[in-house]
């Protein structure tokens, strides 16, 4: 099992997380709350308004999101998902947890215990360089004050 840290449409209440409780594209355990360690900008962008996290470290905020703890298959459906490595790469970050949910194994309670773990992130690198003049967020809701509203796949 690996970690992921989802910030964007993948989170509960969001337009994709159908996908994270899909059994038939693998397993994901939501394990807790947590935020980026560093800062990072996530800025909504393109025409289809889909959030992005700028692989620039110490720029824009604490990024808020989801830990989840996934099998190999739906890593690699999770890869497929987010165009790994073209539209977005499959990093690890430090993520600092602010609520967990699981206290099952050791691993999950020394996590706990040191408030880091190392998540698999999708950020990008490759985006264009206007992006970086684009509103930073701290945290993503598809029907947030933003008005930008994700348009999903289905609707394109």
């Amino acid at each position: 099992m690996a970690r992921v840290f989802v910030y964007g449409t993948l989170k509960k209440g969001q337009p994709n997380y159908q996908y994270m409780i899909n059994t038939a594209k693998g397993l994901a355990k939501f394990q807790g709350r947590g935020r980026t360690v560093e800062k990072y900008p996530l800025v909504i962008a393109g025409k289809y308004n889909i959030p992005y996290m700028l692989n620039i470290p110490g720029t824009g905020h604490h990024v808020a999101g989801e830990i989840y703890s996934v099998d190999d298959q739906m890593l690699q459906f999770l890869d497929e998902f987010e165009g790994c490595p073209d539209m977005y790469q499959r990093t690890l970050m430090r993520i600092e947890v602010m609520e967990w949910e699981g206290k099952g194994s050791a691993g999950e309670r020394r996590a706990d215990a040191e408030g880091i773990v190392e998540c698999f992130v999708y950020s990008t690198m490759t985006y264009p360089p206007e992006w970086v003049g684009l509103p930073y967020h701290d945290s993503y809701d598809s029907s947030g004050k933003h008005g930008l509203a994700y348009v999903l796949r289905e609707s394109r």
